[in-house]
């Protein structure tokens, strides 16, 4: 079959909403934050303004025309803009139904290049009512066409190659492929969270899970020298810098926890020293969290992963937090974390060799099931050095902007 319609030079990428377009009254609001996070998302992939991407808004989905030689990053890059539930490369649609017919039978070729699908089916859907055929209509034209060209039958409920054709007023396309995307709303709707960042696996998880939520994170970083050196530092940094690529910067407050940690380990009991480091750590990061006007603190503990992290001492930590704690890892297994870790390209950088604050001067029989009370009396015990510690690391903590 021949026809003279050719495709355009620059693709389109179709990006479909996904929580944002049940948002009601507030939908204008969060589909402007997105459009912005898909602009800031595909910055700098042209360096000419003839072929730069260009953002088109429609009916639950922005289209984002490309050039050829760009698609494979651009589709990498909108891959983790939260907001979208999927995304397609697509090719622009003629008008009638010869060209379309070409362009379907087009992409099914490219399909059967790379794979061997046994059955197809055509899908169409017709948003603009003007077009003369309906969607039925048209998917028995370009289906009857594209069976006859490749010799597929048709299976209308299992088709193993979907062929999507949508006819829109102003964009229509075809598309075979849907890819996932990050789901959730859009980073900044939901406000700011500021994150205790360590080097570990959970944390970073932590965060892009708030992200996914629509949080703009901050970040703190208790360092500990010489205990933990400039790698440790520079790996969270780097696992701050993947956090970084999903909101418009990521600012870190790397705060020197040295002496803090070391005169809670000596002057307090030995077996409460992991929560008086957690409290003295939700202190801190609260103190630097209301200068950035955040609304939460994150975490990555997790209910029984560890000695410490049992509801009473989540509770005696809570106690100090001067804001709202979440910690959205509580319910999941370290399998589970270790996979969206991994997704999310953090796992490797997590499990480099490098000392953490949080492992340090752990003791050998922490106790599980903290009170309150006696905590507190142990605080008392230390005095104002303590307070004054503690304001001295918040008062020459670090500010690191990625």
């Amino acid at each position: 079959m021949e026809h003279d319609y050719t495709p355009p030079e620059q693709p389109l990428i179709v990006l479909r909403h996904g929580e944002t377009f049940l948002k009601g009254a507030n939908r204008a609001q969060f589909e402007a934050v997105l459009r912005n996070n898909i602009t800031r998302a595909l910055r700098g992939l042209s360096h000419n303004e003839a072929t730069a991407p260009r953002i088109e808004r429609g009916q639950g989905r922005f289209f984002v025309h490309v050039a050829k030689r760009e698609l494979p990053e651009a589709l990498r890059r909108l891959r983790w803009v939260f907001g979208l539930s999927s995304l397609s490369p697509a090719i622009t649609l003629p008008r009638d139904v010869e060209g379309i017919s070409a362009v379907a039978l087009r992409l099914a070729e490219e399909v059967l290049e790379r794979e061997e699908p046994r059955t197809f089916r055509i899908r169409t859907q017709r948003a603009d009512k003007s077009f003369p055929l309906t969607s039925m209509e048209l998917s028995r034209e370009v289906g009857t066409v594209v069976g006859r060209e490749l010799e597929l039958p048709v299976d209308l409920k299992h088709a193993e190659l979907d062929v999507g054709l949508e006819i829109g007023p102003r964009t229509s396309f075809a598309f075979v492929e849907r890819r996932p995307a990050a789901g959730g709303l859009p980073v900044g709707v939901s406000g700011k969270a500021t994150l205790l960042l360590s080097g570990g696996i959970d944390s970073p998880v932590a965060g892009h899970l708030l992200q996914k939520r629509g949080c703009q994170l901050h970040a703190v970083y208790f360092h500990a020298p010489p205990h933990t050196g400039e790698r440790a530092k520079d790996k969270v940094l780097q696992l701050a810098g993947r956090l970084a690529q999903r909101q418009p910067h990521l600012l870190v407050h790397v705060v020197r926890f040295t002496e803090v940690q070391r005169f809670l380990r000596d002057g307090g009991p030995a077996e409460l020293a992991v929560v008086l480091y957690r409290r003295a750590m939700m202190r801190i990061a609260g103190a630097l969290a209301a200068e950035e006007r955040s609304k939460a603190l994150v975490t990555g503990e997790n209910l029984g992963q560890v000695a410490s992290q049992t509801l009473e001492n989540l509770g005696c930590i809570d106690e100090a937090a001067p804001l709202l704690v979440l910690r959205p890892l509580l319910g999941m297994d370290k399998l589970e974390i270790i996979a969206l870790a991994k997704q999310i390209d953090s796992y490797e950088t997590s499990i480099l060799p490098h000392e953490d604050t949080c492992s340090l001067f752990v003791p050998k029989h922490p106790a599980t099931k903290a009170r309150v009370e006696r905590v507190r009396e142990a605080e008392t015990k230390m005095g104002r050095e303590i307070d004054d510690l503690m304001q001295q690391a918040i008062g020459t903590a670090e500010p690191i902007t990625l």
